[in-house]
């Protein structure tokens, strides 16, 4: 029964920290308008990162997050990541659309893991929340690890796809041109997200 209970409140927690706004959910917007899949694509490169990163926690290395160094110098490269990819995305966005065309599928698995590695807040919330989580699952054993991994990636891949599929719908029943409009607006929020990682690595840094 604490078992069950356990995963029952990770999964609330997990969904809470995935449904935020943020880098993800525009890239995943973004890509999920001309890829219907996109977003189960975006969560497989999100895994690649994570599943690692949860054995990493439990066995000490969740403690560097925890370093403002550390935190300051993911900011920075994320910051940048952010904006070459904001800025990519406009240019795309120029590109004339063919007909039943598809983009590869290295694309969005690698925008995953790059959003993964990138995103400092992503790193923070393992190093607190996540490192609670994945503490007290170890606690209860290996198959309650095991489950718990399962279940914060499946809420992942649940949300993500559920964002791609919502944009893909959308453009479907309006067009091209909303494909269009709904890629600038990703776009622009990966810029945004990017200014706002650059600032406050920044600001962090100068402090110190």
């Amino acid at each position: 029964m604490g078992l069950i209970v356990f995963l029952m409140q990770a999964v609330v927690i997990s969904f809470s920290g995935v449904m935020a706004p943020g880098p993800m959910t525009a890239v995943t917007l973004g890509l999920g308008a001309r890829n219907r899949h996109a977003g189960a694509l975006v969560a497989i490169g999100h895994g690649i990162v994570e599943f690692p990163l949860m054995v990493l926690i439990i066995v000490g290395v969740g403690k560097l997050f925890a370093f403002p160094t550390f935190r300051i110098s993911v900011g920075l490269a994320g910051g940048v990541m952010l904006i070459v990819m904001g800025v990519t995305m406009l240019q795309a966005v120029k590109k004339p659309l063919l007909a039943g065309s598809k983009p590869g599928h290295r694309g969005p698995v690698v925008t995953g893991i790059l959003m993964s590695l990138g995103n400092p807040y992503f790193l923070l919330w393992w190093a607190t929340v996540g490192l609670a989580l994945a503490s007290r699952a170890a606690s209860l054993g290996v198959l309650a690890f095991v489950l718990f991994a399962i279940l914060h990636w499946i809420c992942d891949l649940i949300w993500l796809e559920v964002l791609s599929w919502a944009s893909h719908r959308g453009s479907k029943l309006f067009g091209r041109r909303s494909q269009r409009i709904v890629q600038a607006i990703c776009a622009s929020a990966l810029l945004f997200f990017g200014v706002v990682f650059l600032f406050n690595s920044i600001r962090d840094l100068i402090g110190m």
